[in-house]
């Protein structure tokens, strides 16, 4: 079996199309286990296969706990509707996952679905390495949204799970008739879990992302709308991973955390926007 690194070089040898340099924007050539402009400007292969296209190390408040909690959750099926949906727009499509995480929604994905070889990039290093532990014929790497290393008009559809954005980058690596999907958190999602961690503050307990949603219809043009709303049923082994799986839990304490524990919840709200935009 061959080694992730040897993957990945395959990989950007017959894709270095897709790449471009961050930080002249010339084009990159593969040079063994990287890729290099003509400035001189490199980048090589990490031992798990990934490149890492930041020219300065950032540290995020996601830590890698956080990140497995959310592929426990992702793979217990409590966003099944959502990837279901997503699949039927996805079949034979280059994908380019922006703020992939761990990887999980676009491995969920290629499970299903025939997809051209796709890229997924977060910014958070530690999240990236634990989406190479897929077998699936994707590339991961670490980059910025708001400079995105690859060249105009090179994925046929963007995703955008839960993520922020920059539209005007969307745009430019979008080929023309492409397609992006962006997935954002409607009223009722993770009700019970608000509730539960910020009882008495109203504002954490609601809240609207029509601003976003405006935002998206104002740089794309919305070709197909959908809104899931659903309860899932958690299970006892799923208890820990629902705390943990969100920024929801920075700030909960240790005691309410634990009173939660005593006390689980027996179902979650699911309830999501899904919006689908033409370039």
């Amino acid at each position: 079996m061959k080694k992730k690194i040897e993957k990945s070089q395959e990989f950007i040898h017959k894709y270095k199309n897709l790449f471009r340099c961050p930080l002249c924007q010339q084009k990159l050539q593969e040079k063994e286990k990287s890729l290099r402009c003509s400035n001189g400007h490199q980048f090589d292969l990490s031992k798990k296969g990934t490149l890492y296209f930041l020219n300065h190390q950032i540290k995020t408040e996601y830590q890698k706990k956080m990140f497995e909690h959310r592929r426990v959750m992702i793979k217990s099926g409590m966003y099944q509707p959502l990837l279901e949906f997503l699949a039927s727009y996805c079949e034979n499509e280059q994908l380019l996952d922006v703020g992939c995480g761990e990887g999980s929604f676009l491995q969920e994905i290629a499970q299903t679905t025939a997809i051209q070889p796709s890229i997924g990039f977060d910014i958070a290093k530690e999240a990236v390495y634990l989406a190479t532990e897929d077998t699936h014929d994707i590339f991961w790497c670490v980059a910025d949204l708001t400079n995105m290393p690859f060249n105009n008009q090179s994925f046929s559809t963007i995703l955008n799970i839960f993520t922020p954005s920059n539209y005007s980058e969307f745009a430019r690596v979008l080929q023309k008739g492409g397609q992006i999907i962006k997935v954002v958190p409607q009223s009722g999602y993770l009700q019970e879990l608000r509730k539960a961690f910020y009882p008495d503050d109203d504002r954490k307990q609601s809240y609207s992302n029509e601003q976003v949603i405006e935002k998206f219809k104002q740089s794309f043009s919305l070709d197909a709308y959908k809104r899931f709303t659903y309860r899932f049923a958690l299970s006892e082994e799923n208890q820990d991973s629902l705390l943990e799986m969100s920024p929801l839990e920075w700030g909960v304490s240790d005691k309410q955390k634990e009173k939660l524990r005593q006390n689980p919840l027996k179902n979650i709200t699911v309830d999501l926007d899904v919006l689908i935009g033409k370039n």
